[in-house]
């Protein structure tokens, strides 16, 4: 395993770009300098640590993974994340791959009755951390290989990802996997109320409203979204607020008040103390830092 990762390190840190992007579609690789605090979207990815140590908090729950580990996200959710020992003599190297439903759907119908029916039961976490077998290691580097080699991509690529696909699938996160390919399982559901929070977050709504468009009942929503979220659905919401106000921030820095309003706030000391609690500075001086780094000039 230590040769795998050596070469997988050796990979990152040559082909890595500031935006993350390959030319293979659906992966990114990474390269972090410092150990900076982000809070954003988890997106609905495999991610693989190559070096260093990545630390995710989802709601009340801190998931950390070390070289030759992976995490699945199997929701889009607002986390907060951070490489604790990334330096530019040691950087933090990760490889991710965006989990496509479609495919997982197709990979489920080809394995017949069996991988269709192990894809139902209770929903697991939304996200899972696990140590990367050596079959999955040999695919995630046969495809970053491809990198070396640009003609052989768009027919080897797509090979190479179904394959990692199929690992995960049949893995210790399986089920999670899964469960992404089922459009009546309970994760399906609960993507479903979750993408319905993320589109109206500003708006108020009752609880038994979003539960009857996933298609559960108040007891049963309830119960999934916190076991997948790890939030109930009103903090879900708070989450995806505060989000949203501070990307308004980074433009409107003048106009707290308005973006708090914008947000679903009617109140702009309730959005001062949530904002200040959630990421530790009030809205105006969280707007000054933003608009400073904003302006400060790109070190290329």
């Amino acid at each position: 395993m230590d040769m795998r990762i050596a070469e997988l390190r050796d990979l990152i840190d040559r082909h890595a770009r500031p935006d993350t992007s390959t030319p293979i579609p659906g992966i990114m690789i990474a390269r972090h300098d410092v150990s900076a605090h982000e809070q954003t979207m988890s997106g609905t990815v495999m991610a693989l640590v190559a070096q260093g140590t990545k630390r995710i908090a989802l709601g009340d729950r801190v998931y950390e993974y070390r070289p030759g580990q992976y995490l699945v996200a199997s929701i889009d959710l607002p986390v907060s994340g951070q490489f604790l020992d990334a330096s530019p003599d040691h950087p933090a190297l990760g490889f991710g791959f965006v989990l496509d439903p479609m495919t997982v759907a197709e990979l489920l119908l080809q394995a017949g009755s069996d991988g269709l029916r192990r894809g139902y039961g209770p929903p697991p976490s939304s996200m899972l951390v696990s140590d990367a077998p050596m079959a999955m290691m040999d695919a995630v580097l046969r495809l970053l290989r491809l990198l070396e080699t640009p003609r052989d991509i768009a027919v080897l690529a797509p090979l190479i990802k179904r394959e990692i696909l199929w690992r995960l699938s049949v893995g210790e996160q399986g089920s999670v996997v899964r469960q992404l390919g089922l459009a009546d399982s309970h994760l399906s559901h609960v993507a479903r109320a979750v993408g319905w929070i993320r589109e109206h977050y500003a708006k108020s709504f009752k609880v038994e409203d979003v539960a009857e468009f996933a298609g559960m009942s108040i007891s049963a929503f309830y119960r999934n979204f916190q076991a997948v979220t790890a939030m109930s659905p009103i903090q879900f919401q708070k989450q995806i607020r505060l989000q949203e106000a501070r990307l308004l921030l980074a433009t409107h820095p003048n106009d707290v008040t308005g973006v708090g309003f914008r947000v679903g706030y009617e109140s702009a000391s309730q959005f001062s103390r949530e904002y200040r609690r959630h990421f530790g500075t009030a809205p105006s001086q969280d707007a000054l830092n933003l608009r400073g780094i904003a302006t400060a000039p790109m070190n290329i």
